[in-house]
């Protein structure tokens, strides 16, 4: 008896689900920038209306998004040379075009947002071959063009931009030239800049490559060896020529939320080796790094997470944004507000936060539950407690506060990719030697039958700490396959409430997939009881935002037909989002 007890009792202390206390006195700090709505503004890829840009997002989703939840955030907006250089024989239209590309920079520099212009297309008769992915080969004509738009846009308009050169430029889908094209290019477009602000006194961020992981160049380098990657290359190349480099962008698609933490050979992560780099290279070590594209993804242009099940995405959105956060990156935007199809090349992406329909003569479409979890977000205050991190890999919490209301957003996701995950974010901090065991496993299908326990961790021809890395990705994968068929709950306590509250549970789970409605799931008026107990269940990969915001003092209204006295209280509504950010530029003047 006294045997079962015990095991009884691990089995019981295994199973406690998790606990959270939320003291609102408790000091915050500014909620930081990578928290708010961030969203490249591509989608479709073709437009019946030439005037519009053509990888533009529907005029009807902007202007939604702009109305729900507007552009504090940083936005990215590809800027095709190629495009607008077609039109040159119509300048009515060209000049329609360039008025659509600027209207929407305008409405983002006075919200207080950022705009990243990306650079792109090279115009026929000044790439190599006629392609807009082509390098350009006349550099000065290349320059002087490039110049003449950003004199326009930064110098004579005055708009918040940041110019990012290229997109990713180590695939053959999006650029046509070798690496030195790359820099050069780079070098003209810098070197234009540097005239401007010479002439000008306005200071101009530029940046790049935008590469489609943080280790790749033209050559497709692996995370073993960082040294060779673009960006390195890009920050020795800026240091040599004293070109300017106020950014560093890459892409970073995956399922795993903790990509972001990946360890390097140097036995580090990867953020803190890039700073590295930068201080190495006399650059500021603080420049900011951006993942300017990022999405879930499991390799396949067209995924239910992503449409028919797309709460999966919004769960993961916030669980990586989480993470970003945790690991040191200063920026982030998701790609992208809408899907691609019906489009020229045959692009077919449902990356978009909104689904559109298939040939239609008016717009037709709408948003996924993963709108919704950017529209949490816009509720999060503009201070954040910073809190201990749950012990569990599943779950997790944001707790921010405002003048009158406190938000905790707290998020349930599984990694459906748990054990490749785990083991690609250590792969590279192993010996040569030990990744070709790890590779070995997988090639074979060894791997798969030690997750499933059908060959013994214990009985491998591996070192001590191969094996523990193979344990603990056994045991995450067993928790995964647990957790994702299973809800579970998280008991919440809030300490310090001096005044009565109204609650608001705002939910994004399974029951919707679009166009789902952004209202409470729950509300009711609580007291200040101490603490504050509130019982959440989670289901798989779903969301839960809690608003309290204060009751605000009763009012006496007069019935006067009646002649009598009742009381009156305000409705909830949602927090106002910060409309002054401070930016890279302001800071810098």
């Amino acid at each position: 008896m006294f045997f079962v007890l015990i095991f009884s009792f691990i089995c019981f202390a295994q199973e406690k689900e998790p606990e959270f206390t939320l003291d609102v006195s408790a000091q915050t700090v500014p909620l930081p920038k990578i928290f708010k709505p961030s969203v490249d503004l591509s989608g479709r890829g073709f437009n019946r209306a030439l005037s519009w840009p053509q990888a533009l997002a529907a005029k009807e989703v902007l202007e939604r998004w702009e109305k729900e939840v507007g552009f504090q955030g940083i936005y990215r907006l590809q800027y095709n040379l190629w495009e607008i250089n077609e039109f040159a024989k119509d300048k009515n239209l060209q000049s329609q075009l360039l008025n659509n590309y600027e209207e929407i920079i305008q409405k983002i520099t006075e919200a207080g947002g950022v705009v990243i212009l990306d650079i792109f297309g090279t115009p026929a008769g000044l790439g190599k071959v006629l392609d807009k992915k082509s390098a350009p080969v006349d550099l000065k004509a290349f320059k002087e063009l490039v110049k003449g738009y950003i004199r326009n846009l930064s110098c004579n308009k005055r708009y918040n931009i940041w110019y990012e050169v290229w997109s990713t430029p180590d695939s053959d889908d999006f650029f046509i030239g070798r690496e030195q094209e790359y820099l050069n290019m780079y070098r003209a477009i810098a070197e234009g800049i540097k005239e401007l602000e010479a002439e000008t006194k306005v200071y101009i961020p530029l940046g790049g490559p935008a590469v489609s992981w943080w280790f790749m160049n033209l050559e497709r380098n692996t995370s073993a060896t960082p040294g060779r990657s673009l960006i390195y290359d890009l920050i020795k190349f800026c240091c040599r020529y004293k070109l300017p480099l106020d950014f560093i962008t890459w892409h970073a698609y995956s399922s795993d939320p903790e990509a972001d933490k990946e360890i390097t050979v140097y036995k580090k992560p990867y953020i803190e080796l890039i700073r590295d780099w930068l201080s190495y290279f006399h650059f500021d070590r603080n420049t900011p790094l951006i993942i300017d594209e990022w999405n879930f993804d499991r390799q396949a242009n067209v995924l239910p997470e992503r449409s028919e099940k797309s709460h999966i995405c919004a769960s993961y959105v916030l669980a990586r944004l989480k993470n970003m956060w945790e690991a040191g990156l200063d920026a982030q935007l998701y790609f992208c507000l809408e899907d691609f199809q019906t489009n020229k090349e045959g692009i077919v992406r449902n990356v978009g936060i909104f689904w559109f329909g298939k040939e239609t003569t008016s717009y037709e479409g709408g948003p996924k539950s993963i709108y919704n979890t950017f529209r949490m977000l816009n509720n999060l205050g503009p201070e954040m407690y910073v809190i201990p991190k749950l012990n569990d890999a599943f779950i997790g919490i944001i707790a921010t506060k405002a003048q009158d209301s406190y938000t905790i957003l707290v998020y349930n996701y599984i990694d459906p990719e748990i054990v490749r995950s785990y083991l690609s974010r250590n792969i590279a901090g192993l010996k040569e030697g030990e990744r070709k065991v790890i590779l070995s496993l997988i090639k074979t299908n060894r791997l798969e039958k030690i997750m499933n326990r059908q060959l013994d961790i214990a009985k491998l021809r591996a070192n001590n700490r191969i094996k523990s890395l193979l344990r603990k990705a056994l045991e995450l994968n067993e928790q995964a396959l647990k957790f994702m068929n299973s809800s579970r709950t998280i008991r919440l306590s809030i300490k310090n409430l001096k005044e009565n509250y109204l609650f608001q549970r705002y939910t994004v789970d399974a029951n919707c997939s679009q166009n789902c409605e952004f209202v409470p799931a729950a509300e009711k008026e609580i007291g200040t009881s101490e603490p504050y107990q509130e019982t959440l269940v989670l289901d798989p990969y779903s969301l839960n935002l809690v608003v309290l915001k204060k009751k605000p003092p009763q009012a006496e209204s007069i019935n006067l037909e009646a002649g009598e006295t009742k009381k009156a209280t305000e409705p909830l509504t949602e927090p106002t989002p910060d409309k002054t950010p401070e930016t890279q530029s302001e800071t810098k003047k």
